[in-house]
C-alpha cells in the first residue's frame, strides 16, 4: 500500500529535526571560531611586536625591556617588566597547557592557527547555509505533502457527496 500522508509527513518531521539540530550545532561553532580569530590576531600582533623589539633593541645597545600591563582576570591588571632579548614567550594553548616558543616559532604557530580558523570560519558558514537550505526545503515538501494531503481528502469527500446525491 501507499504510504500516508501522515507517515511522510511524520518521517520528513523527524529529518527537519535532525536538520534543525544541525544548524544549531554549525551555528554555535561558528559563534566559537568567530570568538576565537579576534584572541589569535591579538597574540600574533602582540608576538610580532615582541619580535620585532628584540630584533631592533639586539644589535644598537637599545633597551630591550618593555614595561605593560597585562590581564590576569576580569578588571585585574598587573604590572610586568618584560625583557624581549630572551625570545622566549609562552603561549597558552588551552586544556590547562602552556608552551615555551621562540619568537619565530610562535609566530608561525599563530599564523598557521588564524589561517586554518578562518578557513575552518568559511567551511563552516557554507556548510549552515547548505543546512540552512535543506531545512527549507524540508519545510516546503512538509507543507506541499500536507497540502496535497488536504486536496485529496477533500476529492474524497466530494465524490461520496456526489455518490450520495445520485444514489439517492
Amino acid at each position: 500500500p501507499p504510504a500516508s500522508a501522515e507517515l511522510m509527513i511524520g518521517a520528513y518531521s523527524d529529518f527537519f529535526g535532525k536538520l534543525k539540530a544541525l544548524e544549531e550545532s554549525l551555528a554555535q561553532r561558528a559563534l566559537l571560531i568567530q570568538s576565537k580569530i579576534p584572541e589569535i590576531e591579538k597574540s600574533l600582533k602582540l608576538v610580532t611586536f615582541l619580535k620585532n623589539k628584540e630584533d631592533s633593541g639586539s644589535g644598537d645597545g637599545n633597551s630591550t625591556k618593555i614595561t605593560t600591563r597585562y590581564n590576569l582576570a576580569d578588571m585585574l591588571h598587573a604590572k610586568a617588566e618584560i625583557d624581549t632579548a630572551s625570545g622566549i614567550v609562552n603561549l597558552w594553548l588551552g586544556a590547562n597547557v602552556m608552551l615555551e616558543y621562540t619568537y619565530q616559532e610562535a609566530v608561525d604557530l599563530l599564523q598557521t592557527k588564524d589561517t586554518k580558523a578562518k578557513k575552518d570560519l568559511t567551511h563552516t558558514k557554507e556548510d549552515l547555509a547548505a543546512v540552512r537550505n535543506q531545512v527549507i526545503t524540508s519545510e516546503v515538501n512538509i507543507s506541499r505533502i500536507y497540502n496535497w494531503d488536504v486536496r485529496q481528502k477533500r476529492k474524497e469527500r466530494m465524490a461520496d457527496a456526489e455518490a450520495k446525491a445520485t444514489s439517492s
